[in-house]
């Protein structure tokens, strides 16, 4: 695997790995203030959506924790933290990702737009499939922000993994570039699988099997992640006190499943006929909820994200790209592309008139 090095300098990424080691070191009360010094950030800046920032500030926060932290797993720690939904859109892209083997391939396809530290690419033999990762702050692995952010990255990828195939997954390898470290024996409690130091590769070994099971039905916590999607996908969204709200965060909260109007019936414990009259007294159809919610997770990737068409068709349940633009112009009376070139809140705010006539 070969990958260019990125532009250190670009305040391309967003902040969320900074974060995760800041409230990982203000656990074990140091201050934000001295994790984030020399990176040109304040504490606020980490939850402000609109904040980007270069992988040269990520470098400089990485060598502040390893400096202050007294704790050889910090790097684990703050890795551990970065569930699937710290990617905002691409998060929930991944979690909507009709087959797992498309989850792994749309993360090594924007995992540099996600501002991983390593990149990683993927491979598979007979029944071992391995992530082979290559840090992006440093190329020396006697460098310790090179230990550091493999040791971040490793984590995060657990974390991922166990958010995609579920809470039982674990790696059946780890092999590490670098020598072992005076803490090399946290890496059998966090892994819990053999590990290798001094090797020529950086690698995360698992059973392929795990590619192949059916998806998994999002655990609670990540339930609520995408719940916090909702809110900031629907917050301008008449907001329903009733049955549609909680139908529309129901779809929501299971990333990728727009299931039948029976089969969500079947969920809230209602008959399917009680369901549409309920429905019909809040001036609703099923059918209709299910097109809003498509809709405003379409505008989401297409505003927040660089996924193609055919990616985004495939995570709303299209058939192809081409029923998802008919879908898109039918919505708001722009082709996708033309959505993303210019005049994308106008259309948005129009595309909500066109739900109401929607047929069941």
């Amino acid at each position: 695997m070969y990958h260019p090095s990125p532009n250190l300098l670009q305040c391309l990424y967003s902040p969320q790995r900074i974060a995760a080691v800041v409230d990982v070191l203000a656990e074990d009360g140091i201050s934000a203030s001295r994790v984030l010094g020399g990176a040109n950030l304040r504490s606020s800046d980490l939850r402000d959506s609109a904040v980007r920032v270069s992988y040269q500030q990520v470098e400089t926060v990485f060598r502040n924790a390893m400096r202050l932290s007294q704790d050889p797993a910090i790097a684990f720690r703050a890795g551990e933290r970065m569930h699937v939904m710290a990617y905002g859109m691409y998060g929930y892209a991944m979690l909507s990702s009709p087959t797992r083997a498309e989850v792994i391939d749309f993360a090594a396809k924007y995992g540099r737009i996600l501002g991983t530290v390593a990149d990683i690419g993927f491979s598979r033999k007979d029944d071992t499939a391995s992530y082979l990762l290559d840090p992006l702050l440093s190329r020396d692995p006697a460098d310790d922000v090179y230990r550091f952010a493999l040791e971040f990255a490793f984590a995060t990828y657990q974390t991922l993994s166990r958010d995609v195939y579920g809470g039982s997954f674990r790696f059946s390898k780890l092999s590490a570039a670098y020598a072992a470290p005076p803490h090399a024996e946290t890496y059998d409690r966090i892994f819990q699988c053999p590990v290798e130091f001094d090797q020529r590769k950086n690698v995360l070994e698992f059973d392929a099997a795990w590619i192949d099971h059916p998806a998994v039905c999002p655990d609670e916590t990540t339930k609520v992640m995408a719940g916090r999607m909702y809110d900031q996908l629907l917050d301008h969204v008449e907001q329903d006190d009733g049955l549609a709200a909680d139908i529309r965060r129901r779809l929501v909260e299971h990333p990728g499943r727009f299931p039948s109007i029976e089969a969500m019936a079947a969920t809230l414990s209602i008959h399917p006929r009680t369901l549409r009259r309920r429905l019909q007294l809040q001036q609703r159809t099923y059918r209709q909820i299910v097109s809003e919610v498509r809709m405003q997770l379409a505008v989401g990737y297409l505003r927040n994200t660089q996924m193609t068409n055919d990616e985004i068709a495939a995570r709303l349940d299209y058939s192809d790209a081409a029923n998802f633009r008919h879908a898109f112009v039918r919505w708001t009376g722009k082709s996708p592309s033309d959505f993303r070139n210019g005049g994308a809140s106008r259309v948005a705010a129009r595309a909500q008139d066109s739900l109401a006539d929607v047929p069941n």
